[in-house]
């Protein structure tokens, strides 16, 4: 049955749906590494991160409006790609999500480590993957409450830690802007657009908000206002009050930094530590739960007569997508141990998604003669941009392993 007006959502509502769709656990690892790569400079990529997501959610926006069947990433690359286009752009998706989920479990190892300190991050790592995969197989799901209370835990560190900072704010710490030169500017934009991904989630909301056409663009214009001011302060505010000498070791924890400003107060710290991994937990128990549904949409795509007869037959259970997904997280999470490649990893499946999913709408007549184009254009440049430096990214770093140099 059609949603009637009164029973949709309104534009407040549809607003928070997308801020909630990006603040995710992802942020916690972002400022060390923007530090690291591009200093006090780094809070331009992140301004330009936000003008890139702009672009790219209202074309993911226009999308969802045109084709709101199922198959999303599938069925908008099909339109021009046939089905192995469809079937690449979902399955770089379905990928791009099994990296970040690989990192957030080695965030929630290392977070975990100062409870823990006879275990090693690497250990508590694979228990936070192990746990979340056990969990997810029993069927066990965050209610709307539970949601609701891990969103909370997200924005408090957040807010918490740059109201914090800004009080032992420096400005001399903003000397030298551009250590690492202008192109490092942009190249960190590869670590800053991990935060945002979730975006895309929120770009599906015609059916069920009031007004779509009008409302939908602006709730996504809101939220990504909202979310990018918020982790423009987080991360500016690290910046400002803390000296670059601190992030030679782009693995820093949040609360490291502050009990660097705020010596003493190691049960504010530990406040800290315990909201972080609520988030952290959050998000990978919730990823885990779509990445399983993905993984059953991708199947049924799949234009094969045994994975058909295998599918059709009811062989392929929920827990068959759990235990797939949860391996190829554990392989992400022991082949990539550094940071870097799982920020670049990440950016370059979704990123090309997004962008094979966006060229769509370069192929439709009305799109060109309603202005629409203009905004899917920008949104593709900026795209490719942020997926060529995350491409150098992976190539500087298997130059590095290789002690070849960049």
């Amino acid at each position: 049955m059609a949603q009637t007006d009164s029973n949709k959502i309104s534009l407040a509502t549809a607003t928070i749906i997308g801020m909630n769709a990006m603040i995710g656990a992802g942020i916690f690892a972002a400022p060390a590494a923007v530090a690291a790569h591009a200093g006090p400079a780094g809070i331009l990529a992140c301004i330009f991160v936000v003008f890139s997501v702009w672009f790219m959610a209202n074309a993911m926006a226009r999308l969802a409006y045109l084709f709101p069947q199922e198959g999303s990433f599938y069925l908008y690359a099909k339109q021009w790609s046939g089905h192995l286009g469809g079937m690449i752009a979902v399955s770089a998706y379905f990928v791009g999500l099994l990296i970040a989920l690989g990192l957030l479990c080695h965030m929630g190892g290392f977070y975990l480590q100062p409870f823990f300190p006879s275990m090693s991050a690497n250990t508590l790592g694979l228990v936070v993957l192990a746990a979340f995969i056990l969990l997810n197989l029993y069927g066990v799901t965050c209610s709307q409450l539970g949601q609701q209370i891990l969103i909370c835990c997200t924005v408090f560190p957040l807010l918490a830690t740059t109201i914090a900072c800004l009080s032992k704010a420096d400005w001399h710490n903003l000397i030298p802007f551009a250590p690492h030169g202008l192109g490092n500017i942009m190249k960190a934009t590869r670590v800053v657009i991990f935060s945002f991904f979730g975006f895309e989630c929120a770009s599906s909301l015609f059916n069920i908000v009031k007004e779509p056409i009008k409302n939908v663009p602006r709730a996504l214009t809101y939220s990504i206002i909202i979310v990018g001011t918020i982790y423009t302060l987080f991360i500016g505010s690290i910046i400002l009050a803390t000296p670059a000498s601190f992030f030679v070791d782009q693995n820093v924890r949040a609360s490291e930094i502050l009990a660097y400003l705020f010596p003493g107060n190691s049960w504010i710290l530990h406040l800290v530590d315990i909201s972080i991994l609520s988030a952290i937990f959050g998000t990978i128990h919730s990823m885990i739960w779509a990445c399983s549904n993905l993984l059953t949409t991708i199947v049924k795509h799949v234009q094969n007569k045994r994975v058909a007869a295998f599918v059709n037959a009811g062989k392929f259970k929920d827990y068959h997508a759990v235990l797939f997904v949860g391996f190829w997280i554990l392989m992400s999470y022991l082949l990539l141990e550094n940071i870097n490649l799982f920020f670049y990893f990440t950016a370059i499946f979704l990123v090309f998604s997004f962008v094979m999913s966006m060229i769509t709408l370069l192929t439709i007549p009305s799109e060109w003669k309603n202005h629409q184009n203009i905004k899917t254009i920008f949104g593709i440049i900026t795209a490719t941009a942020i997926f060529l430096f995350a491409i150098e990214g992976v190539v500087c770093e298997l130059l590095n392993l290789t002690h070849h140099g960049c």
